[in-house]
């Protein structure tokens, strides 16, 4: 698996009533069937980082930072080749959790392709585009393909659990994002390893 790419999957949210983890799972289920793909799910809820407040940037540190969540997490940003990003849309932009991890690293972001699944008013596309944003100043590349969940309330049964199916209509978007990815991601290790 040394030639596998390396995709990770990061839920962008931590709430304890959460929706991130359903797209997030499934979106991890279709690409781990992707041959030559080499997927992880990281939870963000594993990385319980502080909120950014060091006086060197991470662009311009010299050494690690001393946290053990943030070194942890550091890594595994480190090792990727590209990631999906599964975000909620809160107020119009990306969960504050979310966008401290991205604040956490700097080179170890740059010069990867980055997907994004969203969901929340408008299907999460506001959140997407603040996090596109996000991407070209961490020099990453974000494509164009994206998957929006509108309505994501409405996906859910009584006891908060997902209706069985209510993520098929997006199986195509999945696998047009997914598509492109893999796409950017072999040009850019491509690129780096030059």
């Amino acid at each position: 698996m040394e030639d596998h790419l390396k995709i990770k999957v990061i839920l962008g949210s931590t709430r304890p009533t959460r929706f991130s983890e359903y797209p997030g799972r499934w979106i991890f289920d279709i690409l781990k069937k992707r041959e030559g793909v080499d997927a992880e799910l990281l939870d963000l809820r594993d990385y319980e980082m502080p909120l950014f407040n060091e006086a060197q940037t991470p662009s311009s540190k010299k050494e690690p930072y001393k946290n053990e969540a943030v070194a942890r997490w550091s890594k595994k940003i480190a090792e990727a080749d590209a990631f999906i990003i599964v975000s909620p849309e809160y107020n119009r932009g990306p969960s504050g959790v979310l966008k401290n991890a991205l604040d956490w690293v700097y080179p170890e972001w740059n010069q990867k392709a980055v997907a994004f699944v969203s969901y929340g008013t408008v299907g999460g596309a506001r959140a997407i585009e603040a996090l596109r944003i996000s991407a070209i100043e961490l020099q990453m590349a974000p494509i164009r393909n994206s998957v929006n969940i509108p309505s994501h309330w409405n996906l859910r049964e009584s006891d908060g659990s997902l209706k069985v199916g209510a993520l098929d209509t997006y199986e195509r978007a999945a696998e047009g994002m997914i598509d492109q990815l893999i796409w950017w991601t072999k040009v850019l290790k491509r690129a780096r390893e030059q």
